[in-house]
């Protein structure tokens, strides 16, 4: 008759072995840990380095490149910014209609989306020639940009090319204590165009149209909060370190 097989209970399991019950370190794999340091003092030291570990940055999608506000055409939804010196009356802000017109003072209807904005300039220093004595004719193009996210008053804003990002982010009231201003994205048609811009960037630089938004994101819970997580890291650590005395 065969001699039975040794049986044991390890960590609560019944186990069968012919070379009798391993000890339980055999069973596990081993924590290494320096030599001195007990793992509980080791996992302290793993959350302090946490702690200390820089936010991931957001890859840049794509740069703004190609034309810039005095080299585009222009398109509907632009603001015409007329000023005539010393005619008021002929002076304003106008807007390019869907099918590409804009209707001015005295000139009435012409269409404008073939022009960039210094041959409009041109275009129309010769068309006011007609009636006025030597006009001095200046023309700035606004795009109507929605500026979203986390800024005090979101919505529909006309923007200059000669401001920076943060004169435009302005308009919207500024950004929100809660908003990530070195991380603000271009967006158009549904799509991020452009990642990672700052207050500081021009938006002369950009290839903005009518109808992008800017969208300034929120900051992440941890970056709105790092005094309270900081408070709890320290908590646990604390904790942690006196259990291993």
């Amino acid at each position: 008759m065969d001699a039975p097989t040794p049986s044991c209970i390890v960590y609560g399991l019944s186990l069968n072995s012919p070379t009798g019950c391993p000890s339980p370190p055999d069973l596990v794999p081993r924590l290494k840990v320096p030599i001195g340091m007990t793992p509980l003092r080791a996992l302290g030291l793993t959350l302090l380095l946490l702690l200390a570990l820089p936010h991931a940055t957001t890859a840049q999608v794509s740069d703004t490149t190609g034309v810039t506000f005095g080299t585009q055409t222009l398109k509907p939804g632009d603001i015409v910014r007329l000023a005539i010196w010393r005619e008021p009356t002929f002076s304003g802000d106008f807007t390019v209609d869907e099918a590409g017109y804009v209707t001015l003072p005295r000139i009435g209807q012409i269409q404008v989306t073939d022009f960039t904005p210094p041959e409009l300039q041109a275009n129309l220093l010769a068309r006011y020639r007609t009636f006025l004595r030597n006009p001095s004719i200046e023309i700035s193009i606004l795009k109507r940009i929605r500026i979203l996210g986390s800024v005090q008053q979101p919505g529909l804003y006309p923007v200059d090319a000669t401001v920076s990002l943060a004169d435009a982010l302005a308009l919207a009231g500024g950004v929100t204590p809660d908003g990530k201003q070195d991380k603000i994205e271009l967006r158009r048609a549904g799509e991020t165009v452009v990642t990672e811009l700052t207050p500081e960037s021009q938006i002369s630089a950009m290839s903005l149209i009518s109808g992008d938004q800017l969208f300034v994101p929120e900051r992440s819970w941890i970056s709105r909060n790092s005094g309270v997580f900081a408070a709890t890291i320290s908590a646990v650590v604390t904790i942690v370190i006196a259990l291993t005395r």
